[in-house]
């Protein structure tokens, strides 16, 4: 059976990482943010891309999209606590 100075020390390690997720979630938002602002604006270029080039859309564009749609979903599962798994730039890029 746990004495009380057991439970105390498991209360303070959890009590700091959860203000160090907190610091983590406030830096993803940030990020998200951004991230968010440059899908609109790379939306605009694939578009007078495809507009000039027959509908033919730039493929690093496509790609670069849908690696940032994979890291807003996992950072979106971060913020909602629904994976412990930290984004870039903690984990790898996908």
């Amino acid at each position: 059976m746990p004495n009380d100075d057991d439970r105390s020390d498991v209360n303070v390690d959890d009590y700091e990482n959860i203000w160090l997720r907190l610091v983590h979630m406030v830096i993803i938002a940030v990020l998200m943010s951004m991230a968010s602002t440059l899908l609109g604006i790379m939306t605009v270029a694939q578009f007078l891309i495809m507009l000039v080039n027959q509908r033919q859309p730039n493929d690093q564009l496509a790609e670069m999209g849908t690696t940032m749609g994979v890291w807003m979903a996992k950072a979106s599962r971060y913020q909602t606590a629904a994976s412990e798994v930290k984004p870039w730039p903690w984990t790898e890029l996908d």
